[in-house]
């Protein structure tokens, strides 16, 4: 078998790795064998699962390197098993349950109908993503803590690498729960911080931040990042929004963003930046999760990002790579 055809051939095995992965992340495999080493029948007990089923999933999940044998007929976790726990910081199980979620599982089943009409399949049939995840409150915490789980490093990185000097206050446009935004307030104990969003979403930001102990230098504010933006901030944080949008939006967003921001302001915006040549990247598979799921979003090269901070009367003045495939772009006005 030539080089292109392995290569060829482990993208089609990987559906059947991805959807063992998905098995044992569904049933919490790796939570119920946390304490040691089960046997098949009991491990199915404790999951709901039926045995003969879950002992075939548990032989390619040996192959894989995420449980391991322990004696005739019992499995254990390995090293590279744990973040499938739930109950680690750096877990990904939500992120395969979320991948694996229906709706998300259809998407990229239908990506050449997507492909053909230009026009994502999952909205023609279920509508856009956010109106699917308030109708499933299940697949909406699920989406959550992915979402949380998939920012841990960058922002462990960005608080690291960099220079928040002179920024009194930070405004962090769309939010969410507001992880991003205590992580950097916590590394800065004199900067206030400005979550917005909409109302539901700034509900809930509202709660961890005071979880977190920044209620007292922080705020939760409800509103519309198409209408505007609060005003007189020294920095504006875009983390994974402007990909969530085609151009025209992006631009809007921008242009709001830049009449709210003091002069001698700064936007943050936090993205995969995809490379100019044809190397591997974590932002290519990404842009075709957007192209997937919604009708416009996409991931941009550095050029296609500093032409539409142009279009707002920004310009980009610095990249900095992050972690896990994100990058900071720092923009300045014009």
């Amino acid at each position: 078998m030539s080089n292109s055809d392995s290569l060829l051939w482990g993208a089609v095995a990987g559906i059947s790795r991805f959807a063992a992965l998905l098995t044992m992340a569904d049933l919490g495999v790796a939570d119920q064998l946390a304490d040691g080493p089960l046997d098949t029948e009991e491990l199915a007990k404790r999951c709901g699962a039926h045995a003969p089923s879950l002992r075939r999933v548990l032989r390619e999940l040996v192959s894989m390197g995420v449980v391991r044998r322990a004696g005739s007929d019992g499995y254990d976790l390995t090293d590279a098993g744990t973040v499938l726990r739930s109950d680690v910081p750096d877990s990904i199980r939500s992120s395969i349950r979320m991948i694996g979620e229906d709706g998300f599982w259809y998407a990229m089943g239908r990506l050449p109908d997507t492909v053909r009409t230009g026009s994502s399949a999952f909205v023609t049939k279920h509508g856009q993503v956010y109106e699917y995840l308030a109708t499933k409150p299940d697949t909406a915490r699920i989406f959550d803590a992915y979402m949380t789980a998939r920012a841990i490093s960058f922002t462990e990185a960005l608080v690291k690498q960099y220079d928040f000097a002179g920024v009194g206050t930070l405004v962090d446009v769309a939010g969410g729960r507001g992880h991003i935004l205590a992580t950097v307030m916590h590394s800065h104990p004199d900067m206030r911080g400005i979550l917005y969003d909409l109302g539901h979403v700034a509900d809930g930001a509202r709660e961890l931040l005071a979880t977190e102990g920044l209620a007292d230098r922080s705020e939760a504010v409800a509103g519309d990042f198409f209408a505007s933006v609060p005003a007189g901030a020294d920095a504006y944080l875009l983390a994974s929004v402007l990909h969530n949008w085609g151009d025209g939006d992006a631009v809007r967003i921008l242009r709001n963003v830049r009449r709210a921001m003091n002069p001698g302001g700064r936007v943050l915006v936090l993205e995969a930046v995809l490379p100019d040549d044809d190397a591997p990247h974590v932002g290519k598979d990404l842009d075709l999760r957007m192209l997937a799921l919604l009708n416009g979003a996409r991931e941009r090269s550095r050029e296609e990002y500093a032409t539409l901070f142009a279009q707002a009367d920004l310009e980009l003045a610095e990249v900095i790579e992050l972690a896990a495939g994100a990058s900071l772009l720092e923009v300045r006005p014009v």
